[in-house]
């Protein structure tokens, strides 16, 4: 039985997320220095892929 095409997995389609994971979210707040070892992984702030 074959996969409906609305199943395949997005790395396929070559679409672009919008929406980014919480370890990348907390990565990039790493690299800026607003986000620092203990802190709350929920509520972060928002941020953009290409900053």
């Amino acid at each position: 039985m074959s996969q409906h095409p609305s199943l395949r997995a997005s790395s396929t389609t070559g679409t672009k997320r919008n929406v980014m994971k919480r370890f990348e979210r907390v990565e990039i707040l790493k690299k800026r220095g607003q986000w620092k070892e203990g802190d709350r992984v929920t509520g972060l702030r928002k941020t953009k892929a290409g900053e």
